[in-house]
């Protein structure tokens, strides 16, 4: 009953002296509403380009700069690798072109295959993929000049020089989706591995008995010059391109736009924190001045609190109560000025941004972070505070009666 009583008495008087408990409450937002603002503003430039790096996967794909030669062993060993989301071979670029059709358009597109298969980084997750030797997926460049769409049919055809006579191929395949335009800017389809080594075999020379393309045995061990890769992540790049460069492979990657990017975000990040500390700091040491000469200000109205019989634990309880609300009303009143400016900022520079994009923005946890670090600063201020209470003894009030 004791402390509910003092903090009602903190509550009255706080709300009493309301000109003073305004003043403590502009000064904390003066100090905690442009911080908001300057952590908006570095959470929503570092933290956009860092989701534009995490979304595109073109940043997590790992290239190889020359031809070499990969057996089915070593891209099972890369499958299986943790860093590894995506992998597929990868045959020689004059073999992966098709020439596509369409009993819809006049038009013969050449067109280039990408090898695919089931995680294909480049497509929607829930997008239809190339499956086993008669479906692809159409640029949307091919598609619009074969005027093709999701569930038509297309004619693809290879030719070769073989037994001294020039011979041509054809294979009817199944639309099964199109592919974003970000996926492929140009004339391409994805097709499965199998169709794109099927038209690498007829070309040099070889049958393909799936299809029923006469020609020469196949190889007894296939090998690929290339391959299609992809990480688990934008920060597993250089750790893949570390590993494939100790197996003497030369890798290009984007791990320099990564890594500058990541470093922008730790040297803001710095800064901010360091803004931070120093302004709670100097908060929390001017509150707790305060709420110091406060308690002497009313030494004798506490003293005579001790005397009809509160206990010193319960006094010390007077400053926090007090400190509480001046850190509550401050967040409050910090909120609404970083609200007014957040939306003031994107407002100016909407014209300059995708839509949906924000230069300034904090998330829910962000608001529920600085209440707490504010209310837990402002307690810790009132420990001053309530040390100089808890040594005014009741003798005190009576000495200045």
């Amino acid at each position: 009953m004791r402390l509910i009583k003092t903090l009602r008495l903190a509550s009255r008087d706080y709300a009493h002296e309301w000109q003073m408990s305004g003043c403590f409450v502009l000064a904390l937002a003066a100090v905690l509403g442009p911080m908001l603002v300057l952590f908006g503003l570095k959470f929503g430039i570092v933290g956009g380009m860092v989701e534009q790096l995490v979304e595109d996967p073109e940043n997590r794909e790992v290239r190889p700069v020359s031809s070499g030669r990969f057996d089915l062993d070593w891209f099972g060993n890369m499958a299986r690798h943790p860093d590894v989301a995506f992998v597929v071979p990868r045959t020689r670029s004059i073999a992966a072109t098709a020439e596509l059709s369409s009993a819809r358009s006049s038009r013969i597109v050449r067109s280039e295959l990408i090898p695919s298969g089931p995680g294909e980084p480049l497509l929607p997750a829930d997008a239809a993929l190339p499956d086993g030797l008669n479906s692809v997926v159409l640029s949307p460049s091919a598609a619009e000049k074969l005027d093709a769409a999701p569930g038509d049919t297309i004619s693809a055809s290879v030719t070769r020089r073989f037994a001294g006579s020039k011979q041509r191929v054809h294979v009817e395949l199944s639309v099964a989706g199109i592919a974003p335009v970000a996926a492929f800017a140009r004339d391409g389809a994805f097709a499965d591995v199998r169709l794109v080594e099927a038209f690498e075999e007829y070309r040099d020379g070889r049958a393909v008995p799936e299809l029923g393309w006469r020609g020469d045995p196949p190889a007894a061990q296939r090998s690929y010059p290339g391959f299609r890769l992809y990480a688990t992540s934008i920060y597993d790049v250089e750790g893949l391109r570390n590993a494939l460069t100790e197996q003497g492979i030369e890798v290009r990657t984007k791990a320099a736009d990564i890594e500058l990017v990541m470093r922008m975000d730790r040297n803001l990040s710095a800064i901010y924190w360091s803004i931070a500390v120093i302004g709670l700091i100097g908060f929390s040491l001017s509150l707790g001045a305060s709420l110091w000469a406060n308690v002497d200000r009313k030494r004798k109205e506490l003293s005579v609190l001790r005397l009809v019989g509160f206990r010193t634990g319960d006094i010390v309880w007077f400053p926090v109560t007090q400190a509480f609300y001046t850190g509550l009303f401050g967040w409050l009143l910090a909120v609404g000025i970083y609200v007014a400016a957040a939306y003031a900022i994107n407002t100016m520079l909407a014209d300059q941004l995708a839509n949906g994009q924000q230069v300034c923005v904090l998330l829910p946890e962000h608001y529920a972070l600085a209440l707490a670090v504010t209310l837990g600063a402002a307690v810790l201020a009132a420990a001053l505070a309530g040390f100089r209470s808890a040594r005014i003894e009741p003798s005190d009030g009576l000495r200045e009666i």
